[in-house]
């Protein structure tokens, strides 16, 4: 067991884990967001949305100028005050031309082919929030059209285009190889020991394929139950310290931190 007194870092996935995977509401997790947040423990966003949609959400959620890692962590940010993007990068437009050059090999689609609107009837965002997650900086979100058998010729053919690709809650996202959950936590774990002077022990939670690069990079996993087809493997040997919750969403999470954490007294 885990003491809220001890140098703490909670990193989470987003949907399906902190937020509901229908209604993106956090109710089940506030009275530990609130723990927390009264026990002055780090909480890093980890998560496949942009930063244009992790940085209002922090505000909600109190933890404004928190590091975050987003896009499946090909994006990284160190804290402080972040700008939110007005127009996706210049990197994320040329990774979506070298996207289309494959569109006439494999039927695919990514969020760049697509209005706010369109995005927003099949994700259950406002047209806001859908213009948000469109506002990408280093990776394409791809709903992935073609025969399940072809992911495997798909992701071979990104490679000489140095792009991989990667399994989310449920869409498939492609990113520049070389970045991914894990790489980025690994890090900001180096920064903030170098700026702490301390080592803190990790907790993560997630749900998705995705998430199994930052599961297997923290001192104490929880995989929340999902609705992704593909289960969540971690290639790790010590049992005790990884928890599958029997609940989804905020429930599961709530339930993975009563888990691990000693209740305050």
């Amino acid at each position: 067991m885990v003491s809220l007194d001890q140098p703490l870092l909670i990193v989470t996935d987003l949907d399906g884990s902190l937020l509901d995977h229908h209604d993106y509401r956090w109710d089940a997790a506030s009275e530990w967001l609130m723990r927390l947040k009264q026990h002055q423990i780090p909480l890093v966003i980890c998560s496949s949305k942009t930063a244009a949609e992790i940085i209002p959400l922090q505000k909600k959620l109190g933890i404004a100028g928190a590091p975050f890692i987003a896009e499946n962590g090909a994006r990284l940010a160190w804290g402080g005050e972040q700008t939110l993007p007005e127009d996706p990068s210049r990197d994320y437009l040329d990774l979506c031309q070298q996207l289309k050059t494959l569109q006439r090999r494999f039927h695919f689609t990514g969020f760049h082919d697509f209005s706010d609107m369109e995005v927003a009837k099949f994700t259950g965002l406002t047209p806001a929030e859908a213009r948000q997650s469109r506002l990408r900086e280093a990776s394409e979100v791809v709903l992935w059209r073609d025969e399940p058998t072809r992911l495997e010729e798909f992701r071979a053919a990104l490679a000489p285009l140095g792009l991989a690709l990667t399994q989310g809650g449920r869409f498939w996202h492609v990113m520049p190889q070389g970045s991914g959950k894990g790489i980025a936590l690994q890090r900001l774990q180096q920064h903030l020991a170098r700026r702490e002077g301390q080592t803190r022990i990790t907790i993560g939670l997630g749900d998705g394929p995705n998430d199994a690069p930052m599961l297997e990079g923290v001192d104490y996993a929880v995989v929340i139950k999902g609705f992704s087809k593909t289960p969540v493997i971690l290639q790790r040997d010590d049992d005790e310290n990884v928890y599958h919750t029997a609940h989804v969403g905020p429930q599961g999470w709530r339930e993975g931190l009563d888990y691990f954490l000693a209740q305050p007294d």
